[in-house]
């Protein structure tokens, strides 16, 4: 019976970080896709998307790209090398 409800939990936790909303920004210079998060609403991820693109900018980056999804990340920072 234990084995069911730690079985169900895993499940729950991994529905539930799905739902979360994050902000998944690429660059091109360097060649990357940052994912900031989670955020429980849409709006709280759009308004803070602004201050990490300006923090990209100033160390560099080029050609930004930011999205909003709803997404669980296995990795917050992908960088071709």
């Amino acid at each position: 019976m234990m084995k069911f409800f730690n079985i169900l939990k895993d499940i729950i936790i991994s529905v539930t970080k799905r739902q979360d909303w994050w902000v998944e920004v690429s660059t091109t210079q360097p060649n990357c896709i940052y994912y900031f998060g989670p955020f429980p609403q849409h709006q709280e991820a759009e308004i803070m998307s602004s201050g990490y693109v300006e923090d990209l900018q100033a160390e560099g980056a080029r050609e930004i790209k930011t999205m909003i999804k709803r997404c669980h990340p296995d990795q917050i920072t992908i960088c071709e090398e």
